[in-house]
Parts: C-alpha cells; sequence; structure tokens
C-alpha cells in the first residue's frame, strides 16, 4: 500500500513538474526560426502572401521566417511535405484552392485536407475573371453565353490544366449556364494566355492576379468576376451572380495551416501575428496590386470555409465526372 501511494504522489508530482514546462515552452515561441512551406514555385499568389507576411512576422516574433518552395504534383508535393512536419510551429503552411480541389482528384494523397492540418488563419482570396478574345461579339456574360450556344464549335475554354480552380470554374459555368464548351487544357496559365490573345481559344477564366495585366492593356475583355462581390482591382467589371448566373462563386483561396497536433497556444500566436500583419496598410497595399483580396478571422473561420469548399468542390467534381486519379 506504502509503495502503491508513493507511486501515485510520484506520478502527479511529475505530471505537476511537467505542467510549468509545457506552459513555458509556449510562452517562449518562437526561440528559433520559423519555415513556411509553399507548394508552388516563386512567384504566384501563396509566394507573394508568404515573402509579405513572412517579412513582417520576422520583425513581430524576432525570429527569422524562411519561404521554402516546394513546387509539383499539382501542389501535393509542398502539402505533403508540411503534413508530415513536426507539428512545433516551425514549420506552417501556406495552401491555395487546389488544397479542397485535390481529395476529389487523387485516390492517394497521403494528407486529408481537413484531418492532416491545423487551421491558422483564412489570409486571401484571388477572384478569377472571365476573360474573352476581344473581338467575340461579346461585352456582357449574358451575351457570351448565347454566343457560345450559336458556334459551339468555337467555344474554347483555356484551363490551366487538370483539377485547376480554373477548370473547376469553367465545369461550373457550364453547370451554371448550360454552354456548350471544350475544354483546352495548358501547362500554367501564362502558356495559356497567347491562345487567348491570337483567338484560338474564345475564353479563360483565370485569376485576376495573372490576367490583370492583359486586361488593362486591352488584350483581353474582362466580361465578369467570379465572385460574389466585385473585386477592388477591377470594380467596373460586373460579377457572374448580377449578370444572371445566381449563386456563382468560384475562387481560388486559402490560408495559413500547422501540422495537426500544433499545440493550441502556437496556433493562437501565429493566428493573432498573421491577422496583425494582414491589417497593415503596406501589406494590404502590396496584395491588393498583386490582385489578391486580404482576409483574416479566427481559425475556426478558416475550417468552417475549408468545409464548406470540399462540399462544393465535391458536387462539381461529381457533377462533372471527373474521375481520380
Amino acid at each position: 500500500m506504502q509503495l502503491t501511494s508513493l507511486a501515485k504522489i510520484l506520478a502527479v508530482s511529475a505530471s505537476l513538474a511537467a505542467m510549468p514546462i509545457a506552459a513555458s515552452a509556449d510562452a517562449a515561441y518562437p526561440a528559433r526560426a520559423i519555415k513556411i512551406v509553399v507548394p508552388a514555385p516563386p512567384g504566384g499568389a501563396i509566394d507573394t502572401i508568404a515573402r509579405v507576411v513572412g517579412d513582417k512576422l520576422a520583425v513581430s516574433m524576432g525570429q527569422p521566417v524562411i519561404v521554402d518552395n516546394r513546387p509539383g504534383a499539382s501542389n501535393n508535393l509542398g502539402t505533403d511535405v508540411l503534413a508530415k512536419s513536426a507539428p512545433d510551429g516551425y514549420t506552417i503552411g501556406i495552401v491555395g484552392g487546389s488544397h479542397n480541389i485535390n481529395k476529389f482528384l487523387f485516390r492517394n494523397l497521403g494528407w486529408d485536407p481537413e484531418k492532416s492540418f491545423e487551421p491558422i488563419v483564412y489570409s486571401h482570396e484571388v477572384p478569377l475573371v472571365f476573360a474573352i478574345y476581344p473581338q467575340l461579339p461579346a461585352r456582357t456574360l449574358p451575351e457570351l453565353v448565347a454566343w457560345m450556344k450559336a458556334h459551339p464549335d468555337e467555344a474554347k475554354v483555356a484551363t490551366s490544366g487538370r483539377g485547376s480552380a480554373q477548370e473547376m470554374a469553367a465545369e461550373m459555368f457550364r453547370m451554371a449556364s448550360g454552354a456548350p464548351m471544350l475544354l483546352v487544357p495548358y501547362k500554367g496559365s501564362s502558356a495559356a494566355h497567347p491562345d487567348l490573345l491570337a483567338g484560338r481559344t474564345a475564353l479563360f477564366i483565370d485569376t485576376i492576379s495573372a490576367i490583370q495585366p492583359q486586361v488593362k492593356a486591352g488584350n483581353v475583355r474582362a466580361v465578369a468576376v467570379s465572385t460574389r462581390k466585385r473585386t477592388s482591382s477591377l470594380p467596373d467589371v460586373p460579377t457572374a451572380d448580377e449578370q444572371g448566373l445566381k449563386g456563382y462563386d468560384a475562387n481560388t483561396n486559402g490560408g495559413f495551416l500547422a501540422p495537426a497536433g500544433t499545440p493550441k497556444a502556437v496556433v493562437a500566436k501565429l493566428n493573432a501575428e498573421i491577422n496583425a500583419a494582414l491589417k497593415l496598410p503596406d501589406v494590404r497595399s502590396k496584395l491588393e496590386a498583386a490582385g489578391i483580396e486580404v482576409q483574416g478571422g479566427t481559425p475556426q473561420d478558416y475550417a468552417a470555409l475549408i468545409k464548406s469548399d470540399l462540399a462544393k468542390w465535391g458536387r462539381v467534381v461529381k457533377e462533372a465526372g471527373i474521375q481520380a486519379e
């Protein structure tokens, strides 16, 4: 009995001793450099956000912030690296729209968009723009739909490849409008632009960050944006919803994640620091100039968005009959 009591006392003492150490570890975070995994090449939207926000975090958190680009496999390579990193707050990541689409396109990802991560903050939304060959006789979305129905053999729609946000937006457009279309995949957004400018394709629903220079140069005509609200970058271009496609909402959005199991106190600190960075005027101006709509909020807000997007894109993939690899 005495040995049993002694064992209990020692166990309780050990537990109590561990508590301030854990609390102290969280309070001391960060004690070394933080890495942001970007599952895409340099220069894109999520890379831009990681670098702009990372510079501010380095100052506010007092430690270096390193951006680690891990492109490949439809953004799955870098996301897999993040999912398998130590859940200690020293490796976090930022993801885009493919994060909530790839679950339905690949059978063996090795990670789950909800279960494998701790949401930190919903950081951004990048609207898509319905950009058409400027010689087409259409200046509104209804006129474009009418033209496509009258010219089904010419209704070629560019995409940025299988499973891209651009392809999903086009499939959603097909379902909502009934317009016939032939999807033409390219290896990325910039690869699709020459054929659109030459009229070899009629439409490309591209990210505003990629297509905005062509719109402003008059090389393509913007007839709609894909989000529920107009974008600050092209405020005169009406939404698809405004033009009759009620409820149409397609964009590439995302935010910062940590590996599952990252301590809640660490997630809360990262959430507060990133939210503060996103509110800074110079951060907002840099991101908005790149066609990125700045967001923010709680980890719970971002978790709810991920769940909602998974339901939306799951329906699109199923109704479009896209088969997972």
